[in-house]
């Protein structure tokens, strides 16, 4: 990092770790082939990946570029001076997220470590909410007894019904011969929805044990609470209850979906949606699946923005008009997930292609359909409107929360 010089740094720090988490991951599949119900020892190099990528691009914006060319979020998260090597190791392998995560930014961190992260967000909040003063050192107690009685409840409900629902059978012979298509279509929401809780079990588990630990303080909230979300990872209800493609991304692993904005999507020039779906796929893995996956995701993203910015304004009417749109765009961005996800879940090129074409491909080719045929703006278009409408171009869920409690 300091031979590269700080300008070009964040560049190479991107390129050596993603590709050495990709040569351990061509390892980890081809050469030792440990099988996918193994101890997979990528996972935390994924996490750390993250914290490296994320800290590398933080100095850049800290010590390398201008205030004006930073955005809001930017701006609070860039690093202004280099960290030692203790702070650096302790950021990257810390207990708390050296297994599962989430991944954080390093001002977050050093706060907690040095004790005025607390400090910090008592000053956002004034010191008291509605006229309510806080104790000066709030308890995650209660915070995390929920979060591990949530851990609880999914890992009951994945264990009843993952082998009830495998997503293996939307293959079988038998079935696809003998079902309607409206008995496949249930059949794929009910085996993605009994696959999700495994996910909901490990990333809860996860932010109990930073809460646990005494991080993700995130001041309060409207009652006076305490909020322990500041490295929240998913947010369940909403994910079941999404309208459109983009809000189930933006409730499900939150931290992964900030780091790709973070570092692709508000700094690629060109075609940043594909960019980013693209870089996830690769820090994913390299099953053929994943990149299935998220190819079809690009044309599921362009799709349901066109639907969003040209269908939906005509519902806004009435309320029962809002409540059709809701219902019906809950049902199609439910299917549309789970057919995305397929082969995600399955992993092979054959089961993944015979999935498609037992359904003739008929969400892609909508999906292609209405991204030429519905218009929409270009991102910078949308941004100077936004700008000129006083919100911020650039902004993520964390910026967006912390917004609405002071």
């Amino acid at each position: 990092m300091i031979f590269a010089g700080v300008e070009h740094m964040h560049k190479y720090c991107f390129v050596l770790a993603l590709g050495y988490l990709t040569f351990c991951q061509i390892t980890r599949v081809y050469v030792f082939d440990y099988g996918m119900y193994s101890a997979d020892f990528t996972g935390p190099m994924m996490v750390i990946t993250q914290k490296i990528t994320s800290l590398a691009f933080e100095l850049h914006d800290g010590l390398a570029q201008k205030e004006e060319q930073l955005t809001v979020t930017q701006k609070s998260l860039a690093v202004r001076k280099m960290p030692t090597l203790l702070e650096y190791l302790s950021y990257n392998c810390n207990f708390m997220s050296i297994l599962a995560g989430p991944t954080c930014s390093f001002n977050d961190y050093i706060a907690f470590i040095h004790g005025t992260g607390y400090h910090l967000k008592h000053l956002e909040s004034n010191g008291k909410e509605n006229g309510k003063f806080k104790q000066s050192d709030p308890s995650p107690n209660r915070e995390v007894v929920r979060k591990l009685c949530t851990c609880a409840a999914t890992l009951l409900i994945y264990l009843a019904l993952f082998r009830a629902c495998p997503v293996a059978y939307v293959n079988d012979d038998h079935f696809v011969a003998t079902s309607p298509f409206y008995v496949q279509v249930l059949y794929l929401y009910l085996s993605m929805v009994a696959t999700r809780p495994k996910y909901y079990f490990v990333w809860t588990l996860a932010d109990a044990i930073n809460n646990a630990a005494g991080f993700g303080f995130n001041g309060f909230d409207k009652d006076g609470l305490p909020r322990w979300d500041a490295v929240l990872n998913l947010r369940i209800l909403k994910i079941e209850s999404a309208t459109s493609f983009k809000l189930f991304l933006d409730n499900w692993n939150i931290q992964t979906a900030l780091w790709l904005k973070r570092v692709c999507y508000e700094r690629c020039p060109y075609n940043p949606t594909a960019a980013t779906f693209l870089l996830s796929a690769v820090w994913h893995g390299v099953y053929p699946g994943y990149y299935l996956t998220f190819v079809t995701g690009i044309v599921m993203t362009l799709a349901a923005r066109a639907v969003r910015h040209n269908i939906r304004p005509h519902f806004q009417e009435t309320e029962t008009h809002r409540l059709v749109y809701d219902v019906i765009t809950w049902a199609g961005t439910q299917v549309a997930i789970c057919y995305t996800v397929v082969p995600f879940v399955l992993l092979a090129v054959g089961p993944s292609l015979k999935f498609y074409m037992t359904w003739y491909w008929c969400l892609h080719i909508l999906g292609l359909v209405l991204v030429l045929v519905l218009p929409v703006k270009p991102r910078h278009l949308r941004q100077k409107e936004a700008q000129q409408q006083g919100s911020p171009a650039t902004t993520d869920n964390n910026y967006n929360q912390k917004q609405k409690t002071t």
